[in-house]
C-alpha cells in the first residue's frame, strides 16, 4: 500500500485505522482459532515450562480483576474507543497513530467478545496465551499493551527532543 494513501488529510488517520483494523482481524481470527483448538482440550505446551496455550475466558478485566462488574470494562472500552475515534484526524505522528490504532483494535476485540458471548456487554472474553507466571491473555490484551508502551515511549522521546533543542537555542 502507497504511504500516500494512509495519510488521509494530511494526517495519519490511515495508520491508525490500518493498524485497528489488523489488531482486530488478528484477535477475532486468534480467538476462532483457540476456541475451536483449545476449548475442551489440555493445555497445548509450545516451549516447556515457558509457554503454552491453554483456553479459558475472563469476565473481568486485565488479570481477572472486578469479574463481577464486566460492564464497567465495556463502558470503559466504549468510552476510550470514542475518544480513539474522536481524535483521530489530529493525530500528527505515525508512531502515534500506529499506537492508538492498536489500542483501538485490541479494545474492539474485546469488546466484540463480550457482546457476542454475554447479555448486553456483559460476556466473558476468550483468553489463551499461557507465560505460566503471569495471567492468561490474548492477542487483543497484547495489542493495547503494545499501543500503550509506543505512547509511552513516544513522549518520552518528545520530551528528550524537546530538552535537547532548548538546550541548543
Amino acid at each position: 500500500m502507497a504511504p500516500g494513501l494512509l495519510r488521509a488529510g494530511g494526517g495519519f488517520t490511515g495508520w491508525l485505522y490500518a493498524a485497528a483494523a489488523g489488531a482486530y482481524a488478528v484477535d477475532r481470527a486468534s480467538k476462532l482459532w483457540a476456541e475451536r483448538t483449545l476449548a475442551g482440550r489440555p493445555p497445548l505446551e509450545l516451549v516447556p515450562g515457558v509457554l503454552q496455550l491453554t483456553y479459558t475466558t475472563n469476565s473481568g478485566g486485565a488479570f481477572g480483576i472486578g469479574r463481577t462488574a464486566p460492564w464497567l470494562f465495556a463502558s470503559a472500552t466504549v468510552l476510550v474507543s470514542a475518544l480513539i475515534l474522536a481524535a483521530s484526524f489530529r493525530v500528527g505522528r505515525r508512531g502515534t497513530a500506529v499506537a492508538l490504532g492498536l489500542i483501538l483494535g485490541g479494545a474492539l476485540g474485546n469488546l466484540t467478545d463480550r457482546v457476542l458471548r454475554g447479555p448486553g456487554m456483559s460476556g466473558p472474553v476468550v483468553d489463551f496465551i499461557d507465560l505460566r507466571v503471569w495471567p492468561v491473555f490474548n492477542l487483543a490484551d497484547s495489542a493495547i499493551v503494545v499501543g500503550a508502551a509506543i505512547l509511552v515511549l513516544g513522549g518520552l522521546r518528545r520530551e528528550e527532543e524537546d530538552r535537547r533543542a532548548r538546550g541548543a537555542a
